[in-house]
């Protein structure tokens, strides 16, 4: 479970690195949203594992199924993660993915594929694991007897919830915030370059510096 989770880390970080490179007002929007966004979802998501871990104590995919008859709570909470981590229209993860491909297809119609397909393969193996987690038949003798978020865990998923909800549904409220330092940002990388000689080397290490 862990593994999948962190192989969508690291997509995620890939478009905020494709967004930082368009230098757009786009997509340095999107990238510094998708990095608040990545920071609560994927940790809402490795406390998701940790719930179960520590009630039986392995994270193995195979050892699950069937938890939303045991744990409704936890399997709703489990969802409006996921769906955040895959970018569902609505969550804090679709409005950084949104801006970055955007972006993206102004500067590069084949990066923004590229990171396309990356969104949908992304998007499928976490459905996969929510699938086998969550649904199918409760066969295993140890988890007719699980118990479903206590009142302590739903008090720390509870504002991580919220927080996903409001970055996705208003998320002028962050951007708003940042439009004014990317502005200025790329004001500076624009003067930079303009000031630089062409082919020196010198002149792209001082940019770069």
């Amino acid at each position: 479970m862990k593994k999948l989770i962190a192989y969508s880390s690291v997509a995620h970080m890939g478009l905020v690195t494709l967004g930082t490179f368009t230098v757009t007002q786009q997509g340095l929007e999107g990238a510094i949203f998708q990095m608040i966004s990545h920071g609560v979802v994927s940790a809402a998501l490795f406390l998701i594992v940790g719930v179960v871990y520590d009630r039986l104590h392995t994270r193995l995919i195979a050892r699950y199924d069937g938890l939303v008859a045991r744990m409704p709570a936890y399997a709703f909470v489990f969802m409006v993660f996921m769906l955040a981590s895959v970018g569902l229209p609505g969550t804090s993860g679709f409005v950084g993915e949104f801006l970055v491909i955007v972006a993206a297809f102004q500067v590069s119609t084949w990066a923004a594929l590229l990171a396309a397909s990356g969104i949908i393969l992304g998007a499928a193996y976490m459905l996969y694991l929510y699938r086998r987690v969550i649904f199918g038949m409760l066969t295993k003798p140890d988890l007719r007897a699980i118990m479903d978020l206590n009142p302590r865990e739903i008090l720390v998923f509870a504002p991580l919830v919220v927080l996903v909800f409001w970055m996705g549904l208003y998320p002028a409220s962050f951007l708003d915030i940042m439009s004014v330092s990317i502005e200025n940002l790329i004001a500076d990388y624009q003067v930079a370059l303009g000031e630089a000689p062409e082919n020196s080397l010198s002149a792209l290490l001082d940019v770069a510096r």
